[in-house]
């Protein structure tokens, strides 16, 4: 052997090790969205956002590894379990709907695996419990969103309500919540029918609500399914308030609604309304952000939904730094740093609103992280 070759090789074996030491430095992030199925509204702006997430933390690459669950709880478990046993991911994004998140909550605890859960019930993380622990949710809570609306109902001499929801977690738990709130309020809850999100007709619950005669409607249904309760409604003569939560806040709901939804209230997050949002607003330029680069990706303005994404990545952005300190990428001791990083998050503006985390609340929004939002002339605007 020459003595060139004596040099050679162990600089190459040197080389090697390096190599492998940064590829298993690397943080490995899981996505799964449901870009397909009946919830795909909801699930296509939050696969459309990945590629827009942070891709270098301090010093460290982050690599994302995108799922489609087709909107199947059964599904978002197999690619659940997938992401953790055969892809060794630090943490979790989606799944995209709350009982395909609730579904899943006990395998990422079993796991010791971070997940941010883009969803809307407020179920995923309360109340908080030894496996909940593990679940950051990343949409404004449903109390918080109630509050507003509520209050509004208040204002405005509401003093009968009907509800309609999805038959899941998102419709129990905004039924649960807006009942105690509406009852303390002097509000009376006076019928509460419930609905499949894939049903495609919703005649007897719509003539149910009728037939209580409400002063107003509430629709808790996330994505395309808070419209028809809505235009069926319209259809068999109701022309009363109808309230929605933020589930319904997608540019789709004006496009499948028309004039049947003009005139309805939300409380949703500002994206909404970005062009009439103050400058001083913490989430303005964030948002804007998100919305621009989105839109030149892409093409087209993206759902808030895809922004509950993105938050996920200004979350992990900020917990990494700290997280590294506890462990290496790829071990059991860096996933639990960065649960534990996660909850000291304070102060941290994104496109929703400002997220200040800790063990007993893991969504952290504030009153910031709302606006009570209409329907004009086709168009979001904001409630004066």
């Amino acid at each position: 052997m020459s003595p060139l070759s004596c040099l050679v090789r162990p600089l190459l074996l040197s080389s090697l090790l390096a190599a492998c030491h940064l590829a298993q430095a690397q943080i490995k992030v899981g996505v799964v969205s449901s870009a397909t199925g009946p919830i795909a509204l909801v699930g296509i702006p939050q696969k459309n956002t990945v590629p827009l997430l942070p891709t270098k933390v301090a010093g460290q690459t982050i690599e994302y590894i995108a799922l489609d669950d087709a909107s199947d709880p059964t599904a978002s478990v197999s690619a659940i379990k997938k992401l953790i046993n055969e892809d060794k991911v630090d943490a979790l994004i989606g799944p995209s709907g709350s009982p395909n998140a609730m579904g899943v909550i006990q395998f990422v605890a079993e796991a010791g695996v971070p997940m941010f859960a883009p969803v809307g019930t407020a179920a995923v993380v309360l109340p908080m419990t030894e496996q909940k622990k593990w679940v950051f949710k990343t949409t404004q809570n449903d109390d918080l969103i109630a509050r507003a609306l509520v209050q509004q109902m208040s204002q405005t001499g509401i003093k009968t309500v009907g509800f309609i929801g999805t038959a899941d977690p998102y419709g129990d738990n905004w039924h649960k919540v807006f009942e105690g709130m509406a009852t303390q309020a002097g509000i009376k809850l006076v019928s509460a029918e419930r609905f499949q999100r894939q049903d495609t007709s919703l005649t007897a619950q719509s003539l149910k609500t009728l037939a209580a005669k409400p002063d107003a409607v509430l629709i808790a249904a996330p994505g395309s399914s808070s419209v028809l309760p809505q235009t069926t409604l319209f259809d068999q003569g109701y022309r009363g308030k109808v309230y929605q939560t933020h589930g319904a806040a997608l540019p789709d709901f004006l496009k499948l609604g028309g004039k049947k939804v003009e005139g309805t209230i939300l409380a949703a997050s500002g994206m909404l309304v970005l062009d009439q949002m103050s400058d001083s607003n913490p989430s303005k330029k964030i948002a804007s952000a998100y919305v621009a680069a989105y839109e030149k990706l892409h093409g087209s303005k993206p759902a808030t939904f895809g922004a509950n994404v993105y938050d996920a990545g200004l979350l992990l952005q900020a917990a990494i730094p700290a997280a590294l300190k506890g462990g290496k990428p790829g071990t059991p001791a860096f996933r639990s740093a960065l649960r534990d990083a996660l909850e000291q998050v304070r102060e941290l503006p994104a496109t929703q609103g400002v997220y200040n985390l800790s063990a007993a609340d893991h969504s952290g929004f504030d009153e910031r992280g709302r606006e009570l939002i209409t329907v004009k002339n086709g168009q979001w605007t904001l409630l004066k």
